[in-house]
Protein backbone atom coordinates (compact mmCIF):
# COMPACT_ATOMS: atom_id res chain seq x y z
CA UNK A 1 0.00 0.00 0.00
CA UNK A 2 1.31 3.44 -0.93
CA UNK A 3 1.73 6.42 1.33
CA UNK A 4 -1.07 8.88 0.50
CA UNK A 5 1.37 11.73 -0.10
CA UNK A 6 2.91 9.80 -3.00
CA UNK A 7 -0.32 9.01 -4.85
CA UNK A 8 -0.11 10.14 -8.47
CA UNK A 9 -2.66 10.79 -11.15
CA UNK A 10 -1.10 9.29 -14.27
CA UNK A 11 -2.09 9.85 -17.89
CA UNK A 12 -0.85 6.86 -19.85
CA UNK A 13 -1.57 5.84 -23.43
CA UNK A 14 -0.18 3.77 -26.27
CA UNK A 15 0.56 6.08 -29.22
CA UNK A 16 1.97 6.22 -32.71
CA UNK A 17 5.28 8.01 -33.27
CA UNK A 18 3.35 11.01 -34.59
CA UNK A 19 1.29 11.25 -31.39
CA UNK A 20 -2.05 9.57 -32.11
CA UNK A 21 -3.88 6.98 -30.01
CA UNK A 22 -5.92 5.87 -33.02
CA UNK A 23 -5.86 6.60 -36.73
CA UNK A 24 -8.44 8.52 -38.83
CA UNK A 25 -10.64 5.42 -39.13
CA UNK A 26 -10.56 4.78 -35.37
CA UNK A 27 -8.14 1.85 -35.65
CA UNK A 28 -5.53 1.26 -32.96
CA UNK A 29 -4.53 -2.37 -33.52
CA UNK A 30 -1.03 -1.22 -34.43
CA UNK A 31 -0.58 -0.41 -30.73
CA UNK A 32 -1.67 -3.76 -29.31
CA UNK A 33 1.30 -4.97 -27.22
CA UNK A 34 1.68 -8.48 -28.71
CA UNK A 35 5.29 -8.80 -27.60
CA UNK A 36 5.82 -10.38 -24.16
CA UNK A 37 8.56 -7.91 -23.24
CA UNK A 38 6.38 -4.90 -24.11
CA UNK A 39 3.27 -6.28 -22.41
CA UNK A 40 5.21 -7.28 -19.27
CA UNK A 41 6.75 -3.81 -18.97
CA UNK A 42 3.33 -2.17 -19.32
CA UNK A 43 2.00 -4.53 -16.61
CA UNK A 44 4.84 -3.37 -14.33
CA UNK A 45 4.28 0.27 -15.23
CA UNK A 46 0.66 0.18 -14.05
CA UNK A 47 1.14 -2.16 -11.09
CA UNK A 48 0.80 0.76 -8.63
CA UNK A 49 -2.63 1.74 -9.99
CA UNK A 50 -5.72 1.06 -7.89
CA UNK A 51 -8.26 3.14 -9.84
CA UNK A 52 -8.79 3.87 -13.53
CA UNK A 53 -10.70 6.89 -14.85
CA UNK A 54 -12.28 6.46 -18.28
CA UNK A 55 -14.64 8.18 -20.64
CA UNK A 56 -17.28 6.00 -22.28
CA UNK A 57 -15.28 5.20 -25.43
CA UNK A 58 -12.10 4.16 -23.62
CA UNK A 59 -14.11 2.14 -21.11
CA UNK A 60 -15.85 0.24 -23.91
CA UNK A 61 -12.45 -0.52 -25.45
CA UNK A 62 -11.08 -1.74 -22.12
CA UNK A 63 -14.09 -4.01 -21.41
CA UNK A 64 -12.24 -6.73 -23.31
CA UNK A 65 -10.17 -7.26 -20.15
CA UNK A 66 -13.22 -8.12 -18.03
CA UNK A 67 -13.45 -11.51 -19.77
CA UNK A 68 -9.99 -11.91 -21.36
CA UNK A 69 -9.13 -14.62 -18.83
CA UNK A 70 -11.89 -16.85 -20.28
CA UNK A 71 -10.25 -17.02 -23.72
CA UNK A 72 -8.31 -20.29 -24.08
CA UNK A 73 -4.51 -20.34 -24.29
CA UNK A 74 -3.90 -16.75 -23.21
CA UNK A 75 -0.23 -16.14 -22.36
CA UNK A 76 0.64 -15.60 -18.71
CA UNK A 77 1.48 -11.90 -19.24
CA UNK A 78 -1.97 -11.30 -20.78
CA UNK A 79 -3.67 -13.05 -17.87
CA UNK A 80 -1.63 -10.97 -15.42
CA UNK A 81 -2.84 -7.73 -17.03
CA UNK A 82 -6.45 -9.00 -17.11
CA UNK A 83 -6.23 -9.79 -13.39
CA UNK A 84 -4.76 -6.33 -12.59
CA UNK A 85 -7.49 -4.59 -14.58
CA UNK A 86 -10.28 -6.64 -13.03
CA UNK A 87 -8.98 -5.99 -9.50
CA UNK A 88 -8.82 -2.20 -9.94
CA UNK A 89 -11.65 0.24 -9.28
CA UNK A 90 -12.98 1.91 -12.40
CA UNK A 91 -14.83 5.22 -12.68
CA UNK A 92 -16.50 5.88 -16.02
CA UNK A 93 -17.60 9.38 -17.02
CA UNK A 94 -20.61 9.06 -19.29
CA UNK A 95 -24.02 10.63 -19.70
CA UNK A 96 -25.14 7.84 -22.05
CA UNK A 97 -24.30 4.61 -20.21
CA UNK A 98 -27.07 3.41 -17.92
CA UNK A 99 -25.05 0.83 -15.98
CA UNK A 100 -21.50 -0.50 -15.85
CA UNK A 101 -20.65 -3.71 -17.70
CA UNK A 102 -17.74 -4.69 -15.45
CA UNK A 103 -17.22 -5.37 -11.77
CA UNK A 104 -15.74 -2.75 -9.43
CA UNK A 105 -17.05 0.00 -11.71
CA UNK A 106 -19.16 3.06 -11.04
CA UNK A 107 -20.60 5.62 -13.43
CA UNK A 108 -20.41 9.39 -13.08
CA UNK A 109 -22.55 11.62 -15.27
CA UNK A 110 -19.95 14.36 -15.62
CA UNK A 111 -16.32 15.21 -14.94
CA UNK A 112 -15.78 17.31 -11.84
CA UNK A 113 -12.17 18.32 -11.08
CA UNK A 114 -12.94 18.98 -7.39
CA UNK A 115 -14.28 15.48 -6.91
CA UNK A 116 -11.19 14.08 -8.65
CA UNK A 117 -8.98 16.18 -6.35
CA UNK A 118 -10.73 14.65 -3.32
CA UNK A 119 -10.45 11.17 -4.83
CA UNK A 120 -6.74 11.73 -5.29
CA UNK A 121 -6.33 13.09 -1.74
CA UNK A 122 -8.09 10.05 -0.27
CA UNK A 123 -6.47 7.40 -2.47
CA UNK A 124 -3.94 4.89 -1.21
CA UNK A 125 -2.90 3.73 -4.70
CA UNK A 126 -2.11 5.63 -7.87
CA UNK A 127 -4.93 6.67 -10.18
CA UNK A 128 -4.59 6.33 -13.94
CA UNK A 129 -6.64 7.95 -16.60
CA UNK A 130 -6.86 6.98 -20.22
CA UNK A 131 -8.35 8.75 -23.17
CA UNK A 132 -7.39 12.13 -24.58
CA UNK A 133 -10.68 13.97 -23.91
CA UNK A 134 -10.64 13.11 -20.21
CA UNK A 135 -6.89 13.72 -20.02
CA UNK A 136 -7.30 17.18 -21.58
CA UNK A 137 -9.70 18.13 -18.78
CA UNK A 138 -7.41 16.72 -16.09
CA UNK A 139 -4.32 18.39 -17.57
CA UNK A 140 -6.07 21.76 -17.83
CA UNK A 141 -7.23 21.43 -14.21
CA UNK A 142 -3.65 20.74 -13.06
CA UNK A 143 -4.52 17.28 -11.74
CA UNK A 144 -2.06 15.12 -13.67
CA UNK A 145 1.23 14.31 -11.93
CA UNK A 146 2.80 11.99 -14.49
CA UNK A 147 2.51 11.53 -18.22
CA UNK A 148 3.42 8.17 -19.77
CA UNK A 149 3.62 7.87 -23.55
CA UNK A 150 4.24 4.38 -24.89
CA UNK A 151 5.28 5.00 -28.49
CA UNK A 152 4.90 2.32 -31.15
CA UNK A 153 7.03 2.44 -34.32
CA UNK A 154 4.30 3.53 -36.71
CA UNK A 155 3.21 6.83 -38.23
CA UNK A 156 -0.56 6.99 -38.85
CA UNK A 157 -0.83 10.52 -40.27
CA UNK A 158 -3.87 11.67 -38.29
CA UNK A 159 -6.66 10.59 -35.99
CA UNK A 160 -7.24 11.11 -32.28
CA UNK A 161 -4.33 12.99 -30.69
CA UNK A 162 -2.64 11.93 -27.46
CA UNK A 163 -2.34 15.55 -26.28
CA UNK A 164 -4.80 18.39 -26.83
CA UNK A 165 -4.02 21.48 -28.86
CA UNK A 166 -3.44 24.71 -26.97
CA UNK A 167 -2.03 23.12 -23.82
CA UNK A 168 1.26 24.27 -22.34
CA UNK A 169 2.80 22.23 -19.50
CA UNK A 170 6.36 22.07 -18.20
CA UNK A 171 7.69 18.60 -17.43
CA UNK A 172 10.79 16.78 -16.26
CA UNK A 173 11.85 13.52 -17.91
CA UNK A 174 11.75 10.65 -15.39
CA UNK A 175 12.49 7.75 -17.71
CA UNK A 176 13.07 6.91 -21.32
CA UNK A 177 13.30 3.27 -22.21
CA UNK A 178 13.27 1.08 -25.28
CA UNK A 179 11.26 -2.01 -24.41
CA UNK A 180 11.43 -4.13 -27.55
CA UNK A 181 10.15 -4.24 -31.11
CA UNK A 182 10.93 -0.54 -31.50
CA UNK A 183 8.58 0.51 -28.69
CA UNK A 184 9.80 3.43 -26.57
CA UNK A 185 8.41 4.61 -23.24
CA UNK A 186 8.67 8.23 -22.14
CA UNK A 187 7.68 9.11 -18.58
CA UNK A 188 7.46 12.71 -17.42
CA UNK A 189 6.69 14.36 -14.10
CA UNK A 190 4.59 17.45 -14.51
CA UNK A 191 6.00 20.48 -12.72
CA UNK A 192 3.70 22.19 -10.24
Amino acid sequence: MMNKSKVRLIYSMLTSLDGYIEDKEGNFGWAAPQDEQVHTYINELVSSVGTYLYGRGMYETMLYWETAHTIPNQPRFVLEWAHEWQAAEKIVYSSTLSEPRSKRTRLEQEWNPEIVRRLKADATHDIALAGPALAAQALRAGLVDELQQIIFPVIVGGGKRFLPDGLRVNMDLMEQRSIGNGVVVLRYTIRS
